[in-house]
């Protein structure tokens, strides 16, 4: 939501640092019982539960980009669930810590003599439920497992997944300071390998990926050739099988290669990952770019693209693995946006491992496909633009409803138009909501009867896919 002048996150840095007692409790930490949570549940006076910790949101409210309301969801209770749902990437310790109130109480419990043995009965359920998670961990050593081998020179990594068409997308390999870390995704799991290597190896190196029978082989060069006694220490995650969602983003230091032009408020950016990092960024999902400013970690979540679009998909694409491209607005009063400006060529900046629900699969049958885009917006649907139309063979037309305020913010206008010259099956509709007096294209907001006049099947029965990105009111007012 637009915030009032003086309250960017600067501001909000500013004020954690100015000394100002901002939890209202003088400096004391205190136990919060699930009653007293609840009073503090208005605008003027509003605490929120994060992970077993309370916080004074009050002075916040005015700085936080999500709008008030989206505060007073969680406002005298638990905000654990609904913060993970948003974005559980962001360090909320560091942004708050001034905010801290205190802990939340342990309840005290008083048990009845049928409840005594109600528990004695459910401990002894746990058993059985604990024997099935026993189990379920079992299973994942029959999936998983590694082992290591070593020649004068090379040093062999071998993960054995018996998962059928392993896809290179799935597999994220980054070695940092003799530090080895390995992940495997299987759809909502990961398998983490994390090691202290015993000695020094070679920035860059191999992975092979037998994809149909599931084997992820990872060469690493050594620096001395001499006979490793121990692949090195585990760490912390080490051959562990976690949820996703449970398992913090994993970044690495990026370095700036180029910073283009795009529109007058719009540049794409390309970083170049470390030779010592191996991943894909599959099709709709999207990474975190870390920065320090003004002592603060601050995150935010960008959708890498593709650095053009392919006009001819019989030719090898640009795809390119090597480097990551990101096209961002630049905000005047944007705290990051402004730090990533002034970012020159050769700067680092720590960028995470891909996350993000979206699957390939959701577009294999489709045959008719509508991409609705406002601004940046745009981002996600290139890569899935460039999929559908080179790979899906069902498809029949894929349309790109364009939504921004002037014709200087249409991003990529003419390779989108050439596209639409060159493949007869692709469409762009650009729609502005500020046009100029000579435009003839079409104007207006996103509405219902906007759509109804642009989205329309290419037969009565076909199979549909509409994907919509932008501005928050943008994609809640399309999904109505």
């Amino acid at each position: 939501v637009p915030l009032k002048p003086g309250r960017s996150l600067m501001d909000w840095i500013r004020l954690t640092k100015s000394g100002k007692d901002l939890a209202g409790l003088k400096g004391r930490l205190i136990e919060v019982t699930e009653d007293e949570l609840a009073k503090h549940n208005r605008k003027e006076d509003c605490w929120i539960c994060i992970r077993g910790l309370v916080y004074n949101v009050t002075p916040y409210m005015e700085y936080h980009p999500g709008g008030e309301d989206e505060l007073m969801k969680a406002a005298g209770m638990d905000g654990t669930d609904l913060f993970d749902q948003v974005h559980r990437w962001v360090n909320y310790e560091s942004m708050l810590k001034e905010c801290l109130v205190g802990r939340m109480a342990l309840k005290p419990v008083s048990v009845s003599k049928g409840e005594f043995f109600r528990i004695k009965f459910l401990m002894f359920s746990s058993k059985l439920l604990l024997n099935k998670y026993v189990f379920f961990s079992l299973l994942y050593f029959l999936f998983y497992s590694y082992d290591w081998f070593q020649t004068d020179s090379l040093i062999t990594i071998v993960i054995y997944t018996k998962q059928k068409d392993m896809n290179p997308e799935f597999v994220i390999v980054d070695c940092q300071d003799k530090r080895l870390r390995g992940e495997i995704i299987m759809n909502d799991y990961s398998y983490v390998l994390e090691v202290d290597l015993d000695h020094a190896v070679e920035e860059d190196f191999l992975i092979k990926i037998a994809e149909k029978i599931g084997k992820v082989e990872i060469n690493l060069k050594k620096k001395d050739n001499f006979h490793w006694k121990m692949l090195g220490q585990p760490l912390e995650n080490h051959n562990t099988f976690i949820k996703c969602k449970n398992r913090g983003l994993f970044y690495r230091k990026c370095k700036l290669v180029s910073k283009t032009e795009v529109t007058h408020d719009t540049k794409l950016f390309c970083f170049k990952l470390p030779k010592s990092t191996h991943f894909h960024i599959p099709i709709g999902q999207h990474v975190y770019l870390k920065q320090v400013i003004a002592g603060t970690e601050v995150v935010k979540p960008y959708t890498p693209l593709l650095p053009c679009l392919p006009l001819d998909f019989k030719e090898p694409s640009c795809h390119d693995n090597a480097n990551i491209y990101l096209m961002i607005k630049i905000y005047p009063s944007g705290l990051f946006t402004q730090a990533l400006d002034h970012l020159q060529v050769g700067d680092g900046i720590s960028i995470s491992n891909p996350e993000g629900n979206f699957k390939k699969s959701q577009v294999e049958a489709v045959e008719d496909l509508f991409l609705l885009a406002a601004g940046t917006g745009f981002t996600p649907m290139v890569k899935l633009l460039s999929f559908a139309l080179a790979e899906v063979v069902t498809l029949r037309t894929a349309k790109l409803i364009f939504f921004n305020k002037t014709e200087d913010d249409i991003l990529w206008r003419n390779h989108l138009e050439q596209l639409a010259l060159k493949d007869e099956r692709f469409e762009v509709q650009f729609v502005l909501s500020e046009p100029a007096k000579d435009w003839v294209g079409k104007q207006g907001r996103i509405s219902s009867s906007l759509l109804s006049e642009l989205v329309e099947r290419s037969r009565k029965d076909s199979k549909v896919l509409i994907c919509i990105c932008g501005p928050t009111p943008f994609t809640e007012q399309g999904v109505q």
